[in-house]
């Protein structure tokens, strides 16, 4: 199923708190009755992306990251839009390293009628998804497959990766601090993000706005290893770290304003 967009706003508001939300306010928020609420309140706690407690509904623990699954129904339309910009910025015939994730998964949908690629990845998904164009050239990393997150890891996986010389590197990240840090929830997963940017000349940090300040575990880099920052939203902290690293951002909301640091 899909969030509709009242669940997507309830999702977006637990994220602008502290992490809780009571029934009350949400109520409050959209001015419905409390039956509405509830059976959005359930469907969202039955997909994994809230957690429900004594009055209201809080984030899921921290310290681990929710099935690929459950991720593919969450800020569609904004992961949408940052594939779309991403596919704008590559040249046909390109060499192309595609990350585990769910946005990865929404730039290879985008990419598939793009011309000439070769794509590199270990996201089971986006193998499938470019596999329905024969025309363009898809290696799948093998490695250890991880079912809840549908794609391969550890040491053959990134023997694999570096074999590669790639133009694009495409990733995603499990949270991004106001220090700049890329996090991730695994050092299995550092070790692949790690992998791909060291291997692209060109690298491109893919996230949502929900990734800002979300807390995972491992530090895989800074913004000083990436090349771009493609975003839907982008807040003031995360500008002024692009302006210390150095990096490009683009910012892909309502108006799609390209902004550089």
């Amino acid at each position: 199923m899909s969030l509709s967009h009242r669940q997507q706003r309830i999702i977006n508001q637990l994220h602008k708190t502290n992490g809780v939300l009571s029934s009350a306010e949400i109520t409050s928020l959209f001015n419905v009755s409390i039956q509405t609420i509830r059976k959005d309140l359930n469907e969202l706690s039955e997909l994994g992306v809230v957690r429900r407690v004594h009055g209201g509904i809080s984030l899921p623990s921290n310290n681990h990251n929710l099935p690929f699954s459950n991720r593919t129904v969450m800020n569609l339309i904004e992961k949408q839009h940052i594939a779309s910009k991403v596919v704008e910025l590559l040249p046909e015939n390109s060499s192309i390293f595609l990350g585990i994730g769910t946005t990865p998964q929404q730039v290879a949908q985008a990419l598939l009628d793009h011309p000439g690629l070769t794509v590199v990845t270990n996201n089971i998904n986006v193998s499938l998804t470019l596999s329905h164009n024969p025309k363009i050239q898809t290696y799948l990393a093998g490695g250890l497959v991880r079912p809840s997150d549908q794609d391969t890891m550890g040491p053959e996986t990134t023997e694999f990766l570096n074999k590669f010389n790639i133009q694009y590197g495409i990733f995603g990240v499990g949270g991004l601090n106001q220090k700049g840090q890329l996090l991730d929830f695994s050092p299995d997963e550092s070790s692949v993000s790690r992998t791909i940017m060291q291997n692209s000349e060109t690298r491109i940090l893919v996230a949502d706005h929900t990734k800002i300040d979300r807390y995972a575990p491992v530090v895989t880099g800074t913004l000083d290893d990436v090349d771009i920052l493609v975003m839907d939203f982008i807040s003031d902290s995360i500008k002024q770290s692009c302006i210390t690293f150095a990096a490009e951002i683009i910012e892909v909301g309502s108006s799609k304003e390209f902004l550089s640091c």
